[in-house]
């Protein structure tokens, strides 16, 4: 495949993002619309928005690659995700609407939680920024390995330089445009995102002549793939393993990119319009990202080497379609990386600028300040998150499961008890405490229990502290909790 027309296509696609993150710069001018956009986002722009940021690049690599190695096994997560989204969209997004534009009028999740549990604002709000910092950290670098496997994959560019330079682009319109550029190019990044991934699975079973003709393929090269209740070595999947697949979906009820469209979105009753967008969006990528793993297992010969399924979209890009047609695809995952790495810079840089320093400082700063301060600690973010994404060996399935799960852990079950119970003050800290901390500690054991996917102890241990904190250690509650 000749690289002039894939490059082309390519090039006018950033030049577009940076464009539209010009446009955003203009009309950014407090720091309520740097990270929230004013809150006047529709129902569409929400919907797209939170969907293409949650998704990112693994959605094109990580899972297609998942589901080429492990086959309908594959199921068992895009479920958990599904059912994880719908339950975010229908139980945390009206209530974090509500109260975020009450009167603590919160921008940021730590100051949220700082708002709605006084006695204990400012050590919430301090260690909030820092999980928010740490994770986020590693779930950017993820997106940059991405990157950096794309550019090397398609151009033959040494991968370091490859995520410098995807780095780059995402930080320059993230860094002058804010909340508003991110969103705008989320919604190019999300149709660009579907169009993909309803095009090269098309094409797949137009090639093979329909599914059941695929599956025939598929069952001659190795069976097992198309049974969901078993790995590929025809082992029976066990309860810990279907668990840790489905918990997935958990680590939505905490991630702080997702959350800050819902506190975003114009008016409340805008949620149940911007749900059935989200549902049907997500319901057909997933589903068709299973497939795009699947049908490359029939399709490609030889068969990707080790360490290499994670590149299994792009190789199929490269092989089905003419360059023009391929660089538009192949720009489909570029849009999947940048729609969530912009989201992650923007809300690590609100911790550090507009939580972490603001209440270390215990002062308030001009908007102008604060505007400034933002955007300069985007760039120590990229910067860090840079160095991480250098190792090639990285794997973007790894980094994401692993920043997924301290973020669903740590937020998740506060926020839920905090807007739904009557949660003092301290179980709030010490949920949030248990629940980041047992997700680090869980991560680095091997073997047994510790197999399980670290979401699940780090969710549960969250919870049962909250509960006996609140029941033994009573503060000053959450007097905006519900009865």
């Amino acid at each position: 495949m000749t690289g002039d027309p894939v490059s082309l296509t390519f090039l006018g696609y950033i030049l577009v993002m940076l464009g539209v993150g010009y446009m955003a710069w203009r009309r950014t001018r407090t720091m309520g619309d740097y990270l929230l956009g004013g809150r006047w986002l529709g129902r569409f722009s929400t919907a797209l928005s939170a969907e293409a940021s949650d998704m990112s690049g693994w959605l094109l690599m990580g899972l297609p690659g998942y589901a080429y190695v492990a086959g309908l096994e594959s199921l068992w997560l895009a479920a958990g995700l599904l059912a994880g989204t719908w339950l975010n969209w229908r139980f945390m997004a009206p209530a974090l609407r509500l109260a975020s534009g009450g009167e603590c009028d919160a921008l940021t999740i730590p100051e949220l939680l700082a708002g709605r549990h006084p006695g204990r604002g400012r050590s919430l709000r301090i260690l909030s920024a820092l999980f928010i910092l740490f994770f986020f950290t590693i779930y950017t670098a993820s997106g940059l390995v991405a990157g950096g496997k794309l550019f090397a994959a398609s151009f033959g560019w040494d991968y370091r330089s490859a995520v410098l330079g995807a780095m780059t682009v995402i930080m320059l319109y993230t860094l002058f445009g804010g909340f508003l550029a991110v969103v705008w190019t989320d919604v190019i990044q999300g149709l660009m995102m579907g169009a993909a991934l309803v095009v090269v699975p098309a094409l797949l079973l137009q090639h093979f002549g329909g599914w059941p003709q695929l599956a025939t393929s598929i069952a001659h090269i190795d069976a097992d793939l198309l049974d969901p209740w078993t790995n590929r070595q025809g082992e029976a999947l066990g309860l810990m393993a279907i668990a840790s697949l489905l918990a997935w979906g958990l680590g939505y009820f905490g991630q702080p990119h997702i959350l800050a469209r819902f506190m975003a979105i114009r008016e409340a009753r805008d949620f149940p319009a911007a749900r059935r967008i989200a549902i049907g969006w997500v319901s057909i990528t997933l589903g068709d990202a299973v497939l795009v793993g699947l049908g490359a297992v029939a399709y490609l010969d030889p068969p990707l080497p080790q360490g290499e399924q994670e590149k299994v979209f792009i190789h199929l890009v490269q092989q089905l379609f003419n360059p023009w047609l391929a660089g538009f695809l192949l720009a489909a995952i570029l849009a999947a990386i940048m729609s969530t790495a912009d989201s992650q810079l923007l809300v690590a840089s609100s911790a550090l600028a507009e939580d972490l320093l603001q209440a270390l400082r215990g002062s308030d700063s001009s908007h102008h300040a604060r505007l400034w301060l933002g955007r300069s600690a985007v760039l120590v973010i990229a910067v860090i998150s840079t160095l991480l994404a250098l190792d090639p060996d990285s794997q973007v399935l790894d980094l994401v499961a692993y920043a997924w799960a301290g973020f669903g852990a740590s937020f998740g079950p506060v926020l839920l008890l905090s807007l739904y119970s009557r949660l003092s003050a301290t179980a709030a800290l010490a949920g949030l405490l248990g629940g980041g901390a047992t997700v680090v500690v869980w991560h680095h054991l091997q073997g047994g229990w510790f197999e399980l996917y670290e979401i699940i102890p780090g969710f549960a241990v969250s919870t049962a502290i909250m509960l006996v904190t609140n029941r033994f250690v009573p503060d000053q509650r959450n007097s905006h909790g519900r009865q």
